[in-house]
């Protein structure tokens, strides 16, 4: 029997979510591990249980939901995403992939499928960056990508070190314990919005992404000389920000030089110190982004910032220091996961194109410990994160379908 997808009651449960939220409708603000995030985790766990999966927790709040398969021996097959919103966001970005996930479940179950392998959906801990400077915190401590001891001592904005902050969240136990062993999955697929506007441009409802570009971030420190705003003359002065203007710039110049579409390079937080109209910028700090789906061009563009660092320091007069938050490889999808997509996707009738996914996700890591695909739903105009983010219910409906004949192969 074919898995149909309760389309109206997806898009009611993914309303839902968007009312969690430190900010007002149409933004949504989910910060991890924040009064709202565990209040939205409450309510999912609730829809888990309704859906009769079995839930648990780790110790950094990563939460697995599984459907049991009749041979509890063999690896599951996993679904899932994040739904942790950046500041003043959108509703779809990986709340999509995570209660699409559950529908796919769902509907499987309607259409009377038993899975020979348990099915797992996933709901990862801060896929984004926000609050502790990496992005992938929970699938980077699954796949053994960080170390649970680096991971303790990040620290958010306001001084608190992850350590801390989960503790209070009440996800206890050793960070250690979060690591998967790469027998764990037999295969893990992710629903997401494109987050780009080839879909929508193309008319196609569907993309299989057959790899995932490689980020890298930076902190960079700027230190020079503050003062009164007018008492320090203007060839006296080692302004910081300026020298981090310049810093900026050169990211920019650094990922056009390449000539490659698929290199970006951003510049997305900049903090002066002491942030005052009347004196000058004495520190500050700001946060690169780079990213590129061949790792030795993204490499190329990290080292062309690094020397504009040292010689706008030694031409401004401020000292300028570089640190490395990550520096992720890029991942290419599995084709056992491709060809149930693919299969899944022709099944229901349905064109699609293969594609890179130029974001990075949660896939990235999982790519380390487990055959990984990545399928792609149209978002209006590629727009994402901003309040104005948007997913057609009937586009998100084909996306679960596809995504439930998937786990229908793989789970067999």
């Amino acid at each position: 029997m074919k898995p149909v997808v309760d389309s109206e009651r997806l898009s009611a449960e993914l309303d839902t979510l968007a009312g969690f939220s430190d900010v007002p409708a149409p933004a949504v603000t989910r910060v991890v591990f924040s009064a709202v995030d565990l209040a939205a985790r409450r309510w999912f766990k609730g829809l888990c249980a309704e859906a009769g999966l079995d839930t648990r927790e780790d110790a950094v709040g990563n939460t697995y939901a599984r459907w049991h398969g009749a041979d509890p021996d063999l690896p599951a097959v996993a679904t899932g995403s994040h739904f942790d919103a950046i500041p003043h966001s959108g509703r779809y970005d990986g709340t999509v992939g995570v209660l699409g996930g559950l529908e796919a479940i769902r509907a499987l179950r309607r259409a009377g499928h038993r899975p020979r392998r348990s099915v797992e959906l996933i709901l990862f801990t801060s896929e984004e960056p926000t609050r502790f400077g990496i992005g992938c915190l929970g699938s980077r401590l699954m796949s053994g990508s960080l170390a649970p001891e680096s991971a303790a001592s990040l620290e958010d904005r306001d001084g608190k070190t992850l350590e801390e902050v989960r503790t209070e969240a009440g996800f206890l136990g050793p960070l250690a314990g979060v690591a998967l062993g790469r027998d764990r999955y037999h295969a893990f697929v992710e629903l997401h919005i494109e987050q780009g506007p080839l879909l929508e441009r193309e008319e196609i409802p569907l993309g299989i992404v057959t790899a995932i570009a490689a980020p890298a971030s930076l902190r960079i420190e700027i230190e020079g000389e503050g003062g009164h705003a007018g008492a320090v003359l203007m060839p006296d002065r080692r302004d910081a920000f300026l020298a981090a203007c310049e810093i900026a710039l050169a990211v920019e110049a650094a990922a056009r030089g390449t000539g490659s579409i698929d290199t970006v390079g951003t510049v997305g937080v900049c903090d002066v110190f002491p942030g005052v109209v009347n004196g000058v910028p004495s520190r500050v700090r700001i946060d690169v982004d780079v990213r590129d789906i061949e790792l030795a061009r993204r490499d190329g563009v990290l080292a062309a910032i690094e020397g504009a660092c040292r010689s706008i320091g030694a031409a401004r007069r401020v000292r300028v220091a570089s640190r490395t938050i990550n520096r992720d490889a890029p991942a290419t999808c599995s084709p056992l996961v491709t060809q149930a997509l693919s299969e899944a996707a022709a099944s229901a009738g349905l064109p699609y194109r293969t594609m890179v996914s130029r974001a990075y996700h949660d896939s990235s890591f999982m790519a380390e410990i487990a055959p990984t695909g990545m399928l792609f739903i149209p978002c209006r105009a590629g727009v994402s994160h901003r309040p104005d983010e948007f997913a057609s219910a009937a586009g998100i409906a084909l996306g679960v379908e596809v995504l439930a004949g998937a786990l229908q192969r793989l789970s067999a």
